[in-house]
């Protein structure tokens, strides 16, 4: 059997922020995808996660896949852009570029990519005609980067309707929930050909925290979030990669 070497670079919805651990770390789609993969093949694989919270495509490329490639992995995942599409004014092509070279670099090394993109957030996000006229203007330039290589594993999560529903996002209504993280990890095991385990695609509603009041949301997550574009800080700062070397998932 080949051996797994599959590391994730992006923000904070490859970190897994929203799918918190008892112990308050990110746990979200891509630990769990490692371990729907080490179970689907009955044996270990290795695993590391560079993703950092609050980045923007082209951040992430730049600090993170040559860290990520010199890992010497067999899979690379890369997702980007949400947070760009949160900005005044963003390029859907410039972010699209970033792709473009995750890509290259991962071709010029010989790693496998799995590219996904990101969830369309649920109802009462500020925006949210905005985000989703942006989201599907990224979507299509992303696409379109990928035109003629079927080599390249796609796990496409924003036209996915069902993962809009509020009840697969966590409290501040930009990040998904233990449900919405099982539904993305589905996605990319079926994506890698893997078996998906009983209830991924749609956990039971009552694990789920409950939704905020809007008074709530606004005091304990929206008002913050303005401030730090106000003061041009980041929920990344400081902080370091959760997996920046090879763990060992059993099967």
């Amino acid at each position: 059997m080949t051996e797994v070497r599959y590391v994730a670079i992006g923000d904070s919805f490859t970190e897994g922020v929203g799918d918190e651990r008892a112990d308050g770390t990110p746990r979200g789609w891509a630990d769990l995808t490692a371990e729907g993969w080490a179970r689907s093949l009955g044996a270990p694989i290795h695993y590391a996660n560079l993703a950092i919270r609050g980045k923007l495509a082209w951040p992430v490329v730049e600090e993170q896949l040559e860290a990520a490639l010199a890992l010497r992995p067999t899979h690379l995942s890369f997702n980007g852009g949400g947070n760009d599409m949160l900005r005044p004014s963003t390029d859907p092509e410039h972010i699209a570029d970033a792709y473009s070279r995750v890509i290259r670099r991962c071709d010029e090394e010989g790693v496998q990519l799995i590219v996904l993109s990101g969830a369309f957030p649920a109802s009462g996000l500020p925006m949210t005609r905005l985000i989703s006229r942006r989201g599907d203007q990224l979507s299509d330039a992303v696409i379109g980067r990928l035109a003629y290589r079927p080599d390249i594993i796609r796990a496409l999560n924003w036209p996915d309707r069902e993962l809009s529903r509020p009840s697969y996002w966590a409290p501040d209504r930009l990040h998904m929930n233990i449900r919405g993280h099982h539904r993305v990890a589905a996605r990319m095991l079926k994506a890698l050909g893997q078996r998906v385990p009983e209830g991924w695609w749609s956990l039971p509603a009552d694990v789920a925290t409950a939704p905020v009041r809007n008074s709530v949301y606004v005091r304990e997550y929206l008002v913050p979030w303005v401030k730090r574009r106000v003061t041009k800080t980041s929920s990344g700062d400081g902080r370091a990669p959760k997996f920046g070397e090879w763990v060992t998932v059993e099967g």
